[in-house]
């Protein structure tokens, strides 16, 4: 991905950048060669010559842009599991990935994790995002996922003989688990996603308190993705779910909803991080009666939400670290809508602006395993910026609001926004027009 050339003055605005320090007021960041050369008050910043591009934040904010760190590329307007798999064909799955993916960076998400893709599709995605060809955020791939036979993805009756192996490879034992593994590795994806646990949406086939895979299935998967410098996470909702994949050395999970003491010990040990996405299981609360979702899936969903709500408060003040977002692409919680899990965490479960943004920002970049790059606003890095008009600290919700957003710069360039050129707002497109 190019970076932009020259230099560029962002001022007028207060800076929040990302670390969880307190927002310095009056700020300044100087853009070098798409690189950030000055962040900090305007009165330090370094002397730059008239002629330099400058971007006036008209007393708004500038802040890092947000990592989407549970990213469906794949996914669209999935109203039942088997949508999922069947609903549309590869060739416009992978026209659908690339418009998810420029709405994503419309949304001011500037980089974005992977959590499952179908035919392997985020793995070209990030390629073309990364050669210049379609925008989009800096993507992590991981391609198909891995669950146990029978497992919460594992929906399909055998008798339709549809397979599932676009969405994932189905393992039964250690042995099966490291042949995934290579295949996944062989196909170019950096995250291995598995599935240790059900879940409140598939009650029918494994409950939000199942375990899909075995321990030593896990641990296969761990250690071959490890032998070929990849890492894993996890769907891990149930409480033994999540022991099995800490001990099993995942490298983050996914969800973690239902933590007890001795899990939340573990992860602390390990500094796991976790990705609660929450939004989801309150759209699925308040929307998914409406599309059909029985009640007795409502009520799972209601159970997860709790659960998650209280793990993640636990998690955050023991000093755990935690990433934001989860899941979007479903049709009652669509793609566009990623800030929501921000205003949730602020509103419903407690945590400060400033908590949240440093999860969505610089706790996101280490979980893509670029948190040496991108996710806070500091020299040296890359200059991925979200620059919003308003004060996000007073009011989280400005950034669901992209007709707020100066502008999205990634490596120094303009690339959504109101500064933007030919800047336009990209409606969410519907399927089947």
């Amino acid at each position: 991905m190019k970076t932009a050339p020259g230099v560029t003055l962002i001022a007028n605005g207060q800076l929040v950048d990302g670390t969880g320090r307190p927002a310095v007021a009056d700020a300044a960041v100087v853009i070098r060669e798409g690189t950030i050369a000055y962040a900090g008050p305007a009165r330090g910043a370094p002397e730059v010559p008239p002629e330099v591009r400058r971007l006036d934040a008209r007393g708004g904010t500038i802040l890092p842009g947000l990592v989407e760190a549970h990213f469906h590329p794949t996914y669209f307007d999935v109203a039942e599991l088997a949508d999922l798999d069947i609903k549309y064909p590869v060739e416009y799955v992978t026209i659908l990935a690339a418009c998810n993916a420029r709405l994503a960076l419309e949304c001011g998400y500037t980089a974005a994790r992977s959590g499952g893709s179908l035919h392997n599709i985020d793995v070209w995605l990030k390629k073309a995002i990364e050669e210049d060809l379609i925008p989009g955020p800096r993507l992590a791939a991981s391609g198909r996922e891995i669950c146990g036979a029978g497992g919460l993805m594992d929906w399909n009756p055998d008798h339709l003989k549809l397979g599932m192996e676009g969405l994932i490879l189905l393992i039964n034992g250690p042995d099966e688990a490291r042949k995934a593994v290579r295949k996944l590795v062989k196909d170019g994806v950096e995250w291995i996603k598995t599935y240790p646990t059900g879940d409140a949406a598939a009650p029918d086939t494994a409950d939000h308190h199942t375990l899909c895979m075995t321990f030593e299935e896990m641990a296969a998967v761990v250690s071959e993705a490890h032998n070929y410098r990849r890492k894993v996470t996890g769907h891990c909702r149930a409480t033994q779910g999540i022991k099995n994949a800490l001990r099993a050395g995942f490298d983050c999970l996914e969800h973690g909803t239902f933590m007890d003491g001795e899990a939340l010990d573990l992860l602390l040990e390990r500094n796991t991080p976790v990705v609660p996405a929450l939004q989801f299981e309150r759209a699925s609360i308040e929307k998914g009666p409406a599309f059909g979702m029985p009640q007795a899936v409502v009520d799972g969903h209601k159970e997860t939400l709790e659960g998650g709500a209280e793990s993640a408060r636990m998690i955050l003040k023991a000093g755990g670290r935690l990433g934001m977002g989860g899941d979007y692409g479903f049709a009652w919680n669509p793609h566009g809508d990623y800030a929501k899990e921000l205003t949730f965490f602020v509103r419903d479960v407690g945590f400060s602006p400033l908590e949240t943004i440093t999860c969505a920002t610089k706790t996101g970049g280490e979980i893509m395993g670029r948190g040496h790059e991108i996710g806070t606003v500091e020299p040296g890095k890359l200059a991925d910026l979200l620059v919003v008009d308003g004060d996000v600290l007073a009011e989280i919700a400005l950034l669901e609001d992209r007709a707020r957003f100066l502008a999205v710069i990634q490596g120094g360039a303009i690339k959504a926004g109101q500064l933007a050129a030919g800047s336009r707002s990209t409606a969410r497109p519907e399927a089947g027009r």
